[in-house]
């Protein structure tokens, strides 16, 4: 934790409402916010909407209620009682101020190059083998004479004059960077005093806010010396960067737009937790180092799960790695379903209300007893209809699944195997039969059944019970469904197995 005496750490989620928040979009909000924690400082939300034509209020809104849902409140805004972050479009004045100030003072001038005229440019360039840049064409213009050509109406934007200087900075997870600015050439700042771009508004919000730590992905790298060129000829202070590494599929290929870009949301709808979300994405280029240990006293390393305090305490940039970041759609559901299974069946059941049908709530106390046996299963919310859909409606299924060991899909089973699983079926329905509707429990149904086995064989009476109890090749064990199931309702679907196994003999 830092001391009274160091400058409070001050770091900022900067999203663009251009699209839904993304997992890449998640994990960087997340790693901000972990860092603010552990060193007591503060966590700022900034909404960057100056594309008047791209940014969208339902992307905002989809943004901070992402944010909300894993619980990464952030600290300030205009309006932090309202859950109000800074937005950029709100803030034009102020853009237009340095704008004006970069132009007075020569750091800046307006451009009246034409898209052809650009073009031109760069494919000359091109040509000589030169990696293309702006040529310069309008530097030495003067303020008077730019002036007169903006009044008459030509179309000009505004553009910074980049030093022919290195620009290095250490980073905090890739170290030492150097860039040769003179290979970038003079970069647009602004389309005009109230369209100002991203690498231009960045900095100025950056430095009012006072952004101690830019903490983002790698794909910003780029923007970096842009962005310390614009620091320097303002007089701004410097800020300390980390750019966190890609995230790839698992061939370590880069991930798709496809699967990059599936929006928190598409998470969230297949029932994801927060909680397992926000552990995954901890562990998306980040590991606590090996002696770090938990109250649990294992190593951390050797650990996949992290409450969230834990991942406060843990978590340092100089873990995060350099190499790109394995995304495991598999691992994602595997930490799902550990959540999952620390969670009691009622507080399950009151997270299911918006993935089964309605009719599936009436009965709170059967509902539960179906989570109680499922919920090793379950993976996420999502799959829970197919799991336990047949509790409430036995599916219809083909007399074949019946048979132990089960035939093939081409073939019918031989005539002894048919009397067999007939005789099987209905000596399981008489000694169902004898067990007292009361006593109809897991303990009392396993008595009276188990030993049967010893003599007539497991699998050639628990395979067809289980088939006749779920219609299904793969569910819970038949005395856990049919103690949840009733009597009454467990002898009606013998009867039906029965009947589909008399079918056969036809």
């Amino acid at each position: 934790m830092t001391d009274s005496s160091k400058k409070e750490v001050r770091v900022r989620f900067a999203p663009s409402p251009t699209g839904p928040l993304h997992i890449g979009g998640a994990r960087t909000a997340l790693f901000n916010w972990l860092f603010a924690k552990n060193h007591g400082g503060q966590f700022i939300l900034r909404i960057e909407d100056t594309d008047k034509e791209r940014s969208n209020p339902e992307y905002e809104k989809n943004i901070l209620d992402g944010l909300r849902w894993l619980g990464l409140e952030w600290d300030e805004g205009p309006s932090v009682g309202d859950y109000g972050p800074y937005r950029q479009s709100e803030r034009l004045d102020i853009y237009e101020k340095y704008l004006k100030q970069l132009l007075d003072n020569e750091r800046a001038y307006w451009c009246f190059c034409s898209k052809e005229q650009l073009e031109s440019d760069r494919q000359a360039m091109l040509a000589q083998g030169f990696a293309p840049k702006y040529s310069g064409r309008c530097r030495s213009l003067s303020n008077e004479a730019s002036q007169k050509r903006i009044e008459r109406g030509e179309p000009a934007v505004i553009r910074f004059k980049i030093p022919e200087v290195a620009v290095e900075f250490t980073d905090i997870i890739r170290g030492r960077v150097k860039f040769d600015a003179s290979l970038i050439g003079d970069m647009v700042i602004a389309k005009s005093l109230t369209e100002p771009l991203y690498n231009f508004s960045n900095v100025i919000d950056d430095e009012l806010m006072k952004i101690t730590h830019v903490i983002r992905g790698e794909e910003h790298l780029s923007n970096t010396p842009k962005q310390i060129c614009i620091q320097k000829s303002l007089g701004f202070s410097e800020v300390k960067y980390a750019h966190l590494p890609l995230i790839l599929a698992p061939d370590r290929s880069k991930l798709s737009k496809r699967s990059l870009e599936t929006s928190l949301e598409d998470y969230k709808k297949q029932g994801y937790l927060p909680e397992a979300i926000l552990n995954f994405i901890a562990l998306l280029g980040w590991h606590p180092a090996p002696e770090q240990s938990s109250v649990r006293g294992e190593s951390a390393k050797e650990r996949e799960i992290f409450t969230r305090e834990e991942l406060v305490e843990l978590f340092d940039l100089k873990r995060v790695q350099k190499a790109g970041a394995i995304f495991d759609l598999q691992k994602l559901e595997w930490l799902n379903s550990q959540y999952l299974k620390i969670l009691n069946p009622k507080e399950i059941a009151s997270k299911l209300k918006d993935f089964i049908p309605a009719e599936w709530l009436e009965d709170e106390n059967f509902l539960i007893k179906i989570i109680a046996i499922e919920k090793e299963r379950l993976k996420k919310l999502i799959d829970f209809r197919e799991l336990a859909e047949f509790f409430f409606v036995l599916p219809d299924y083909e007399p074949e699944l019946l048979f132990w060991p089960r035939p093939r899909s081409s073939d019918l089973p031989p005539v002894g195997d048919i009397q067999k699983t007939f005789n099987n079926l209905k000596l399981l329905r008489d000694a169902i039969e004898k067990i007292f509707k009361a006593d109809f429990s897991k303990k009392n149904i396993e008595e009276a059944i188990m030993p049967l086995t010893e003599v007539w064989g497991r699998g050639e009476l628990l395979w067809p019970l289980r088939g006749a109890l779920s219609g299904k090749p793969a569910s819970p064990g038949p005395f856990e469904i049919m103690e949840t199931l009733g009597k009454e309702e467990t002898l009606k679907r013998i009867e039906v197995a029965i009947k589909k196994n008399i079918s056969l003999r036809r």
